[in-house]
């Protein structure tokens, strides 16, 4: 009997090895995360509403983690620059990116050679929040509603102008979605930057722009601008008494800039949704949904299953509208 029981001994011990060979392969194949530093690219300059966001999401979020979170602007060509950069880096977790309805919906109808491609080279993390514009005019424009300046478009074409900041900009794709409603057109006068174009609104240089909220706002405090519609489907809490545009007579009109955070193709799902729940739970916090208000950022916290989803549609929206005003690709 003594050799059957050894035989039986020595085959429990030749399966308790294999039985910890697949577990030694997995702990290889999935090593801790985080274990350094992690890189958060905002492709646009430091000071503006995405630095902003992506500033506050990554001291929470490293506090989180365990591990810093440093932020990295990389400015240049509508976002492009540091876009492209992300889309090259290594899927490993350790490189994330401020996205914006310009650089992960509409770049790709403005310009052909943008090396990446917004949808299969990144995956969507979680939809920070919404950025609304508000169509504004001087102060002592002869115009106090929307209706007037459909009327007068309709009247006299081209007869009025609006600035922007540029290709693809929030300001752009309102005044385009503006003119598709009311079949209506008016003349774009790019600037580099939204501030310079409120400038020369106050200026009388311009007649209007569809500026976002946080910067129109300080020349809406001094009542050097009258708001005449909101860019969202709802009015805002910081400006009660202003009407929708779909309100104030364009049907159906909604665009909101959006605040969102990618990681590179190929990223492993159980980082990015982790994540995705450690981001949800930031943009919760009272103390973060009050500052991102004070950027113009209305708080969302999408999930990134549901903001994967939210590209897409408006990938579809922008494109139509884009085709529609006749606007190629350069």
């Amino acid at each position: 009997m003594i050799p059957r029981i050894r035989a039986f001994a020595v085959a429990g011990l030749a399966l308790l090895a294999l039985a910890a060979v697949p577990a030694s392969a997995h702990a290889q194949q999935a090593p801790a995360w985080p274990t350094k530093p992690i890189k958060y690219v905002v492709p646009f300059s430091a000071g503006g509403v995405s630095d902003g966001v992506a500033r506050l999401v990554a001291q929470h979020l490293g506090e989180r983690i365990g591990q810093p979170v440093v932020i990295e602007n990389k400015p240049g060509v509508s976002g492009i620059v540091g876009t492209q950069s992300v889309a090259r880096s290594a899927p490993d977790g350790y490189t994330l990116m401020g996205g914006t309805i310009t650089t992960h919906a509409v770049n790709p109808f403005f310009n052909k050679n943008l090396g990446y491609e917004p949808v299969s080279d990144f995956v969507p993390v979680n939809l920070v929040g919404m950025v609304s514009n508000v169509l504004v005019v001087p102060a002592g424009s002869r115009f106090s509603s929307v209706a007037q300046i459909v009327a007068e478009l309709k009247a006299t074409p081209d007869s009025l102008t609006y600035g922007t900041a540029g290709a693809g900009t929030s300001q752009h794709l309102s005044g385009q979605l503006f003119q598709s409603i009311t079949h209506t057109r008016m003349r774009q006068i790019i600037y580099k930057g939204g501030s310079q174009a409120m400038v020369d609104l106050v200026g009388g240089q311009i007649d209007m722009v569809f500026e976002t909220v946080a910067a129109a706002r300080p020349m809406i405090d001094g009542q050097r601008v009258k708001v005449l519609g909101v860019t969202s489907s709802r009015r805002l809490a910081g400006l009660p008494g202003v009407p929708t545009l779909a309100e104030a007579g364009v049907p159906d009109f909604e665009m909101q800039s959006w605040q969102g955070v990618f990681a590179p193709a190929g990223t492993p799902k159980p980082i990015v949704d982790r994540l995705s729940r450690e981001i949800a739970a930031i943009v919760a916090l009272p103390d973060v949904q009050e500052k991102l208000r004070k950027l113009g950022v209305e708080p969302d916290g999408r999930s990134s299953e549901a903001f994967t989803a939210f590209q897409r549609a408006e990938i579809a929206k922008w494109g139509k509208v884009i085709h529609d005003a006749g606007i190629q690709a350069e």
